[in-house]
C-alpha cells in the first residue's frame, strides 16, 4: 500500500525521546523515538526484558513515562489517556475477554464500552465472519475457543472499534501455523484500510511478512530500525543475530543503525 495516498498522514502513534525507569532502578526504556504512520505495520523484535512490552504499555497508559512522550493522533497519551484510548485498540497475547460470554456477547460489551451503542446483530456477525470465525462460533461461549479463536475476537473488537491505531504484543505467540498465517492476513487488510499498527513480537518469520518497518530491541534501545524494503533479500534472523552480537549497549544513533 502507499502510505502517501491516506490525505491526513501525520503519525497515528509516536514516541519522542521516551523512557522508563522502574523503583528499583531497571531502566527498562531508555531514549527512544519513533513513529508510526497510517497503513504502516511497525514490528518491534526483541528478547524478554527488551522493552516491547513497557513500550507498550506506555502507549497505553498502564504505566506512566519517566522522561519523554508517547503521542496517539497528536494527544499526549498521559496527559489526556481517556481522549487518546479513543483513538487505539489493544490485543494482547493473551485477549482478556469473558469466558462466559458468547463472542457476539464479547463484541457488544465491548462495543458499547468504546462508544459504539448503535451497532446491530449484523455487524457484529460481519466482523466475526470478516476475522474468519464461522457463523456456528458466533453463539458459542468463550471458554470453548481455542487461543487463535480469542485472537479473532480480539481483532474483531479491534475492527468495531474502528481505532485509528492498533497495539500488538506478541500477538502470534502460541499460535499454530494455519493460525499464524490467518492472524497475519487480518494485519494485511486492516494496514489497507489506513490502520496504524504497532506490533511487539518474537516472531522474526511473522515480522519480516508483514512488517513495513522492523526495529530491535535490546536493554530498553533500538538498535536498529530499517524499512522492509532495506531487508529485502536478506535473511532476518542472521540480521537480527548480527546486531545482538555486535550490539554494546549503545542506542541506534550511536551506532549508525
Amino acid at each position: 500500500m502507499n502510505n502517501e495516498s491516506i490525505s491526513d498522514s501525520y503519525p497515528r502513534l509516536e514516541a519522542r525521546n521516551l523512557s522508563k525507569r522502574y523503583e528499583d532502578g531497571v531502566l527498562a526504556v531508555d531514549n527512544i523515538s519513533f513513529a508510526v504512520q497510517p497503513g504502516e505495520i511497525f514490528a518491534m523484535l526483541g528478547g524478554n526484558g527488551a522493552g516491547k512490552t513497557t513500550t507498550i504499555n506506555l502507549f497505553l497508559n498502564f504505566i506512566e513515562p519517566t522522561d519523554g512522550e508517547v503521542f496517539i493522533n497528536k494527544i499526549p497519551a498521559h496527559k489526556e489517556p481517556l481522549e487518546a484510548k479513543q483513538h487505539i485498540a489493544f490485543v494482547s497475547e493473551n485477549v482478556m475477554l469473558y469466558e462466559n460470554f458468547t463472542a457476539i456477547q464479547n463484541l457488544d460489551f465491548f462495543a458499547r464500552i468504546g462508544g459504539r451503542k448503535n451497532c446491530k446483530k449484523s455487524d457484529y456477525r460481519d466482523v466475526l465472519l470478516r476475522v474468519g470465525l464461522s457463523e456456528s462460533d458466533h453463539n458459542k461461549q468463550l471458554k470453548s475457543f481455542s487461543k487463535g479463536m480469542r485472537q479473532k475476537c480480539g481483532i474483531a473488537i479491534a475492527i468495531i472499534k474502528n481505532a485509528s491505531a492498533i497495539l500488538l504484543d506478541e500477538p502470534t505467540s502460541g499460535l499454530d501455523p494455519q493460525a499464524g498465517h490467518e492472524f497475519i492476513r487480518l494485519l494485511d487488510s486492516l494496514r489497507d484500510e489506513g490502520k496504524a499498527i504497532l506490533m511487539s513480537t518474537h516472531d522474526i518469520f511473522r515480522a519480516k511478512e508483514i512488517a513495513d518497518t522492523i526495529a530491535i530491541m535490546h536493554n530498553g534501545c533500538i538498535i536498529m530500525r530499517k524499512k522492509a524494503a532495506e531487508l529485502a533479500g536478506k535473511d532476518l534472523e542472521d540480521v537480527y543475530l548480527h546486531y545482538m552480537a555486535g550490539h554494546n549497549g549503545e542506542s541506534e544513533n550511536r551506532i549508525g543503525a
